[in-house]
């Protein structure tokens, strides 16, 4: 059974563009009992339904599910899922033997907010960011094995999220060393300890992109975690190219990634990014900045854009001349014109006539809403520096 969340009058708006998020200053009134993660139905002050979705104790107080009051959550888990998988079908990533490496779900941008389910080979790895969500799981694995037969392994890693979630677990299965492949490279993944779900999937075309850029060219990799980015530009005939991450272990799986793809050993540097690019040569004609969110939260936004214009100036101020450089936000916080803006205000603060070449976002299996823009959370820029 549903709780109810009535809306305030005048407060519907957001509900009839489908925004998928209501904000608890929109609420008139909570039915008592009601609690963090329950599913809820709203209604509007004359008792009309208007949606369904989780209710969550903070500042989005609503996620909805469903705009049709009339929906089981089980029904609608199902029912997205397997558009999800349909979708997928659509662009060529399921069964596809050159790239294994795929997203599912995308939150908001498939219809279920608080739900991360990426696949690697026969493995799905699930995160999710609300209880409410976290609830259904075995409904999800229900869903998963009638998609993907009973050798599917499902892990759960939502614990790295929600206090409330149990260990990281394997609903189904155990680890299975595969070989996991993109665009025809390999690549080891630890999505038990790895960040996120493991890999960097929504960078996939723009690691692609690069390669235009790479040929005969020494190339610097920051931020660079498993060195996907560092991969692709070595098979695109880099002159030299070096990775620098905080992280030892993740230099040591970009290490082996080498060792997969060009049975050759490669110079991984264990730094701070920031910190190595004030003293870093000169001598790099593409540089590539993909650094973690600096802001998951709005009350970290400021120091986030200081933080972006910080390594961006940095890289300008390094790059050879007429050097690429490829430079992100994943901030869901920073939307694009305001990274732009900070991208802007280093290239005026470093003195250097600088263009730009191409504009970069997620990738086709991270669909952004038209209704929920803030699932748009991937910005690049190819700047050409002079």
């Amino acid at each position: 059974m549903y709780k109810k969340v009535t809306i305030k009058p005048q407060r519907e708006a957001s509900l009839q563009r489908f925004h998928p998020w209501i904000f608890s200053g929109s609420i008139h009134s909570v039915e008592k009992g009601t609690k963090n993660g329950d599913a809820v139905i709203l209604i509007n002050v004359k008792g009309e339904k208007l949606a369904v979705g989780h209710y969550f104790e903070g500042s989005i107080a609503v996620r909805v599910l469903s705009f049709d009051g009339d929906q089981s959550i089980e029904g609608i888990l199902k029912d997205k899922l397997e558009k999800a998988y349909s979708y997928r079908q659509q662009l060529g990533l399921v069964d596809n033997t050159n790239t294994n490496l795929y997203r599912l779900i995308h939150a908001e941008g498939d219809g279920l907010p608080g739900l991360i389910i990426d696949i690697y080979g026969h493995t799905a790895v699930i995160q999710c960011h609300t209880l409410g969500m976290y609830q259904h799981l075995s409904s999800i694995e229900e869903v998963l094995v009638g998609l993907y037969g009973s050798g599917i392994h499902i892990f759960d890693k939502s614990s790295d999220l929600i206090s409330e979630a149990k260990e990281k677990n394997y609903i189904r299965g155990s680890y299975q060393r595969e070989n996991w492949v993109e665009n025809g490279y390999q690549f080891d993944i630890d999505w038990e300890k790895g960040q996120k779900t493991g890999f960097f999937i929504d960078q996939r075309n723009n690691r692609k992109a690069l390669q235009a850029y790479c040929r005969g060219k020494k190339v610097m990799n920051l931020f660079s975690y498993s060195g996907g980015f560092s991969i692709y530009a070595q098979a695109a005939g880099a002159a030299k190219v070096v990775s620098v991450d905080a992280s030892a272990n993740a230099n040591e799986i970009c290490k082996r990634n080498f060792q997969l793809n060009f049975n050759a050993e490669h110079e991984a540097i264990t730094a701070d990014a920031l910190d190595y690019m004030k003293d870093m040569s000169q001598e790099f004609d593409v540089i590539i900045l993909d650094p973690p969110a600096f802001a998951k939260h709005l009350s970290a936004k400021h120091k986030a854009i200081q933080a972006y214009k910080r390594i961006n100036l940095q890289a300008m101020r390094h790059i050879q001349k007429g050097g690429i450089l490829f430079t992100f936000s994943c901030s869901q916080v920073i939307d694009a014109l305001t990274f732009r803006d900070t991208v802007v205000a280093a290239g005026i603060e470093s003195g250097r006539t600088i263009r730009i070449v191409q504009q970069l976002s997620q990738p086709e299996d991270h669909p952004i809403n038209l209704f929920h823009p803030e699932s748009n959370y991937l910005k690049g820029l190819v700047l050409h520096v002079e």
